[in-house]
């Protein structure tokens, strides 16, 4: 009997994926129910607190741009583009920045050497994606309030919230890798964070900015959240909210944000996949 040498026999390294799809995709979902269910573990209002927290922000927002500054007065439907623009945000926001200590966080699955690391920040995804539904519910019920009728266009929103789920996952793979031997992820991120949030047009209408400076209007829409915001808008409401190619100035220039979607996406992929193998070693 031949007997393979100990060192010329292969042995599995640490991998992000794994080669076993089924049970890739039975831990990402077991690990996204486990956050979710310790995520309002002892609270006293449990899950309205996910729809509290955008609700509240929505209310101190909708108060100071409609009553104060006075921004929101002549949009159409303003309250119901505002809360739209704040929920899509707070998912990316979520996805990102929980996904950035996801990894450290969850040391102990990380040292096991057939885990699959891109478990972790997809279920970081897919939790903040059960979030995301459950806001979703008090858009349609703003949407009741608001007197707007249905739309065969609203069939077709689930395509910009999946485009955002692969934005916020891709990103969110990407700064996860990075915490692990950069710890000062933490603050910049933050910071790139609070910047997004003014630079999409979330509580200010893209139609506002493009009557003052359509070249301005036109590098904000360069942004692929703004995209995926404009668009849930525009299917939601039709012309009561400009297209994004219009907010973009044409649609050549949809090729823009498009090519940073997935250049971030891919790049977040290619960045833990390349990183994977050393986590355990760095934390």
């Amino acid at each position: 009997m031949n007997v393979v040498p100990f060192h010329a026999r292969r042995v599995q390294g640490p991998v992000a994926i794994g080669d076993d799809p089924r049970r890739f995709a039975q831990l990402v979902l077991t690990l996204a129910v486990t956050n979710w269910k310790l995520r309002f573990f002892g609270s006293a209002l449990g899950y309205l607190w996910s729809l509290l927290r955008p609700l509240l922000l929505f209310g101190i927002l909708y108060l100071v741009f409609s009553h104060v500054v006075r921004i929101g007065v002549e949009v159409e439907k303003y309250p119901v583009q505002l809360l739209l623009g704040i929920i899509l945000y707070t998912y990316f926001s979520d996805v990102t920045g929980d996904a950035v200590e996801s990894l450290v966080d969850s040391e102990s699955l990380v040292r096991k050497v057939s885990f699959p690391r891109l478990v972790i920040p997809l279920s970081v995804a897919l939790t903040a994606t059960f979030t995301l539904l459950l806001n979703l519910v008090t858009v349609a019920a703003f949407l009741a309030i608001a007197g707007v009728e249905p739309r065969w266009e609203w069939l077709a929103l689930p395509l910009p919230i999946a485009l955002l789920a692969v934005l916020a996952t891709g990103v969110g793979a990407l700064v996860a890798a990075l915490f692990v031997p950069f710890r000062d992820v933490r603050p910049i991120w933050d910071v790139v964070l609070q910047g997004l949030f003014y630079a999409t047009p979330i509580f200010y209408p893209i139609e506002a900015v493009a009557d003052r400076s359509e070249t301005v209007a036109h590098v904000l829409m360069a942004n692929p959240l703004a995209q995926v915001v404009q668009a849930a808008r525009h299917l939601v409401l039709g012309d009561g909210a400009m297209s994004p190619a219009e907010a973009s100035g044409g649609a050549q220039w949809l090729a823009v944000p498009a090519l940073l979607l997935v250049g971030l996406a891919l790049l977040g992929l290619a960045v833990f996949r390349r990183m994977a193998p050393r986590i355990a070693e760095e934390l």
